[in-house]
């Protein structure tokens, strides 16, 4: 972690870390300092709005190594976004990566003395560290380490172990983002990825559920349950991009498609 000194595993360490990071920008407000966003996705976007917004002497830049900003969302998303984000004079600079030892770089984002802080808003990485590596990915975002998992949410081994057995006897799901989000290889997915944001979560956890009061039901009557299929959620399909407290944008009706969906 870069702050080994809060532990944020604790309510109590998340709101020591949210003082301390609020009280670092007053100061950064204060100097007028300069920031930089990497990542323009809908955290980097999100993170760099709110910032312009309630610290409004910051010098703010968003980049990203796409051509635009919300990558897979629609055009009419990222559109509205960069409008917003010209209006509030926040600079803006696309299929550029992020190089912090290049002086090309910096150059080119117009910060020739480079940025007083640096915030990286690009990637996820799996902390599923608490389970056996027997059912962690080897493949996946941020390098894998992600849960494998069957179509009744229930954890399964990895193919090259059993065969992707059930593991603990089916009595473990894993829902939301501490899963792989697929089932089987690209192309051809049984269930292609999902998004690892809150929606899809909540509607496999509600799925998980129903799954363990059939088994519940099923052990009481001495059978064998029978458990429902999950599928693409439909709540996968839908992105909040805040623009600070009083603007926004919804997606909805997206599916693995990169560009679908509706704002």
């Amino acid at each position: 972690s870069d702050w080994p000194h809060i532990d944020e595993r604790f309510i109590e360490g998340r709101r020591r870390h949210v003082l301390e990071e609020f009280h670092k920008i007053i100061d950064l407000d204060k100097k007028c300092a300069t920031i930089l966003v990497v990542g323009a996705g809908f955290i980097g976007v999100e993170w760099v709005t709110e910032l312009q917004y309630f610290f409004p002497k910051l010098k703010l830049t968003i980049i990203d190594f796409l051509a635009r900003c919300l990558g897979p969302l629609p055009d009419s998303a990222a559109h509205y976004c960069q409008e917003y984000m010209e209006g509030v004079k926040i600079k803006e600079f696309y299929s550029t990566k992020y190089d912090p030892k290049s002086q090309d770089f910096w150059a080119k984002i117009e910060l020739p003395e480079g940025a007083t802080e640096t915030y990286v808003c690009i990637g996820v990485k799996a902390s599923n560290y608490f389970m056996p590596a027997e059912v962690l990915s080897d493949k996946g975002p941020g390098g894998g380490g992600w849960i494998h998992f069957n179509k009744h949410l229930q954890v399964v081994k990895k193919p090259t172990v059993d065969g992707g057995a059930v593991w603990g006897s089916g009595c473990v799901y894993a829902v939301g983002d501490c899963n792989l989000g697929c089932i089987g290889e690209p192309p051809n997915f049984e269930m292609p990825p999902i998004p690892k944001i809150s929606y899809p979560g909540e509607e496999q956890a509600f799925h998980a559920c129903k799954n363990v009061m059939k088994m519940d039901a099923a052990k009481k009557k001495g059978r064998q349950p029978k458990l429902m299929n999950t599928w693409w959620p439909w709540g996968a399909g839908m992105f909040a991009t805040s623009l600070g407290p009083h603007d926004a944008c919804f997606v909805l009706a997206a599916n693995d498609k990169k560009g679908s969906g509706y704002m």
